[in-house]
């Protein structure tokens, strides 16, 4: 006998910015946030989305985010995060797929994010077109340990959940 399942997908990603001294604002969660750094990188540097977007592309078995905007294309400089998320977003929620959850750890020593988690939130759940409470972040230090605990940089974890019936 067979029992016919839903078809469940995880997706991973990973991504990390150096910060630097910049006149570029720091967009984190496609959140501008006041601060005296940015991060180094082609497009708007948005680790967040970033990563989201690999684990979105991972849970389908696509290849990661410079397959699909190379660091190299002038197409892609200073590029708005959501709106590359949102092209993403129609690669992987086709044919019935849909998304489940989104669950995000920042790690990053500075600036603190707990007063832009919420805005962040709201960002993702309506460019995914999925409810708040779908959408998990946290932010975390390395507790001075290593180049992120040094404040150098900021790295990102995300994982997706996707279903299909």
């Amino acid at each position: 006998m067979y029992v016919v399942m839903r078809d469940i997908r995880i997706g991973n990603g990973f991504d990390i910015h150096q910060l630097e001294i910049s006149e570029r604002p720091l967009i984190i969660g496609g959140v501008k946030i006041e601060s005296e750094f940015s991060l180094k990188a082609h497009s708007d540097g948005d680790v967040l989305i970033h990563a989201v977007m690999d684990a979105l592309l991972g849970s389908r078995g696509l290849r990661d985010i410079g397959q699909f905007f190379p660091n190299d294309s002038s197409q892609y400089r200073n590029a708005d995060s959501l709106k590359l998320l949102l092209i993403v977003k129609d690669l992987v929620l086709v044919d019935g797929w849909m998304l489940n959850n989104i669950d995000i750890s920042v790690v990053a020593e500075k600036p603190k994010l707990a007063n832009h988690i919420d805005k962040m939130k709201k960002n993702l759940s309506t460019c995914l077109e999925i409810t708040m409470d779908r959408v998990g972040i946290k932010a975390t230090t390395a507790e001075k340990l290593g180049s992120l605990g040094r404040g150098e940089g900021i790295a990102v974890f995300a994982s997706c959940l996707i279903s299909k019936d």
